[in-house]
């Protein structure tokens, strides 16, 4: 078992939120690692809605922070005053939103301000969820025993990998790792990936940083999220095994999990 330091962020225990004829059980936590001293990783389980974000800021120091922090905390404002109404134009506008503060926020200093942005966001009816991307942190989706990674990662080694410039082991692959096309920040603003999900029961969600997705391979990632444990517990799983597998960057995770609603008490 590892050490905890000052900068990890506690698992909590799951959170229980009801969307329509679904529970959706959520918990997250965040770890430093190994490799840095500080944690730039920011993570966001709402206390009411069905909302959770994941951002990771571009390298070291105050822009990193600053980046993250401003990221999490507009997205989050964003929604909550659209709430109920949870569609595509209203992320897109919370997004351009972000984008624009996280840009003034990075006025401020001098290095690079910038950072990824993932985020799920569950209808009130609770029929389909609204991930949210700009970046490499991802999404993952288990179902039926299948893990399924919903997202692309927006960097020069993705793109590289579909247009066969390079193989996934080459040293080439290696540097385009950390090459982001789209982040928030860009002074392009890109637009995000908008991905519409149905939720099933039985379906477990994993967001994560790529401090989580880079040390675990596929079939670890599967084996964990399908122990069946709480989130909370499963949360507690992936960043132990992060760590022990080297522990090369700050991670941070987020499970939810989907349930059929509970009766109402009588």
């Amino acid at each position: 078992m590892f050490r905890r330091r000052p900068l990890d962020r506690p698992v909590e225990a799951a959170r229980r939120l009801t969307a329509g004829r679904l529970t959706l059980e959520v918990a997250g936590g965040s770890v430093v690692g190994h490799r840095y001293p500080e944690n730039y990783d920011v993570l966001h389980v709402d206390d009411e809605l069905p909302l959770a974000v994941v951002c990771d800021g571009m390298g070291e120091g105050e822009g990193s922070r600053a980046a993250g922090a401003t990221a999490a905390r507009t997205f989050v404002d964003q929604v909550r005053a659209a709430w109920p109404t949870v569609d595509a134009a209203g992320l897109r506008a919370a997004t351009t939103e972000t984008q624009r503060r996280v840009r003034r926020a990075g006025a401020a200093h001098a290095g690079l301000t910038g950072c990824t942005l993932t985020a799920l966001v569950v209808e009130p009816a609770g029929g389909q969820g609204w991930l949210v991307q700009l970046g490499d942190s991802r999404a993952y989706r288990l179902r039926d025993g299948m893990l399924e990674l919903v997202t692309v990662d927006h960097t020069m080694a993705w793109l590289g990998l579909l247009h066969g410039w390079w193989t996934a082991d080459s040293p080439e692959a290696a540097r385009a790792r950390y090459q982001l096309l789209r982040y928030v920040g860009h002074p392009d603003a890109p637009d995000p990936d908008l991905l519409c999900v149905p939720l099933r029961r039985g379906d477990t969600w994993l967001l994560c940083t790529d401090g989580v997705s880079d040390q675990l391979g596929y079939h670890r990632l599967r084996d964990l999220l399908a122990a069946r444990r709480d989130p909370a517990r499963t949360v507690r799983a992936l960043l132990d095994a992060s760590l022990d597998a080297g522990g090369e960057d700050n991670a941070t995770a987020v499970v939810l999990r989907v349930h059929p609603a509970l009766p109402a008490p009588r």
